[in-house]
């Protein structure tokens, strides 16, 4: 019973959120004009974080591959 009143309350939201956009769509653009720029800065900080550490890892493992072979 518990997985239907979890499937209604999804459609629910779905519909108020949609009736939602449909009534204040300029709010709703506004506010997506203003996160996009923030959200780009902080995934570019992500890949920047991920590629550094990638890139020290790669290192390390070659100066470990080195060890070995002497």
């Amino acid at each position: 019973m518990g997985k239907y009143i979890t499937v209604l309350g999804g459609i629910i939201s779905i519909l108020i959120g949609i009736w939602g956009i449909t009534t204040w769509w300029w709010s709703f653009a506004e506010l997506l004009k203003g996160a996009v720029p923030p959200v780009l800065v902080l995934g570019g900080l992500a890949a920047l974080f991920a590629g550094i550490g990638e890139i020290k890892d790669s290192g390390k493992a070659k100066k470990d591959e080195g060890k070995e072979k002497s």
